[in-house]
């Protein structure tokens, strides 16, 4: 994991050198942004391309966010953290970093496959812009429709009004991608439900046993709290989770 980000900080840092040139000095650029005149067609087209990219930058995160694995996996670390019934604990930045750090993992294979197909013979001059952007959305077209289900597309599909697609290229990425979403929820609330069920078991038990003795105004909640964390602990849960969390994906 510390060799993939240690890459990815090395091509991100030869990324930003590469912008500078060689025999000038390292300083910190002026930029200046300001609202002139398109006198011509060149121009218009140049700030358009600005425009469109500074939107890209903006929603960069929610890209991040519903193209990754991350749905899937902060959405069963939140409902195993409800089910253990211990508050906030742990808190949300371990659960988002935990499934940040995961989707990183996970996603490293299709990374290094944009990087290698894309990016790199894109800095190296050697394609195109569009180009490099088709070939870089590729393997992400690839990671979700592995992840989507036949249902949820055919509902996009039907709901586009577009024709029914015969291979997957034919499939427009804005048909796959809410596909892909509704996918992926559907997935982490089933993983979710199952993790739940032993958890329920003990409430179930607990609530039974103190009723049975007239304790009905003592919380179940209290004593059955250590209970599930006693379970999780001898089951090793959070490696079980993760573990089924990382094969859950298809390669």
């Amino acid at each position: 994991m510390m060799n993939i980000m240690r890459k990815w900080g090395y091509l991100f840092l030869g990324l930003f050198m590469t912008m500078l040139p060689s025999s000038a000095a390292m300083s910190f650029p002026n930029i200046n942004i300001g609202l002139q005149n398109a006198n011509t067609p060149q121009d218009f087209t140049n700030g358009l391309q600005i425009l469109i990219w500074l939107t890209i930058l903006t929603l960069a995160p929610s890209i991040l966010i519903l193209t990754t694995c991350f749905v899937r996996l902060v959405v069963v670390l939140a409902l195993t953290r409800q089910a253990l019934g211990a508050g906030t604990l742990p808190p949300n930045q371990v659960i988002t970093g935990l499934a940040l750090i995961l989707t990183f993992f996970i996603m490293a294979p299709t990374f290094n496959e944009i990087n290698e197909k894309a990016l790199q013979p894109y800095m190296k001059n050697q394609i195109t812009q569009q180009v490099a952007i088709d070939r870089g959305i590729q393997p992400i077209r690839n990671f979700m429709f592995k992840q989507t289900h036949e249902k949820e597309l055919a509902l996009f599909v039907r709901m586009a009004k577009i024709e029914k697609p015969k291979t997957k290229d034919d499939v427009p990425t804005y048909v796959l991608l809410p596909s892909f979403i509704m996918s992926e929820l559907k997935t982490a609330f089933t993983i979710g439900f199952v993790v739940y069920l032993p958890f329920l078991v003990i409430d179930i038990v607990v609530s039974s046993v103190l009723v049975s003795m007239g304790m009905m105004f003592l919380p179940p909640s209290m004593i059955a709290l250590p209970f599930k964390l006693i379970m999780f602990v001898m089951v090793d849960g959070w490696y079980l989770i993760v573990k089924s969390l990382v094969e859950s994906f298809v390669r």
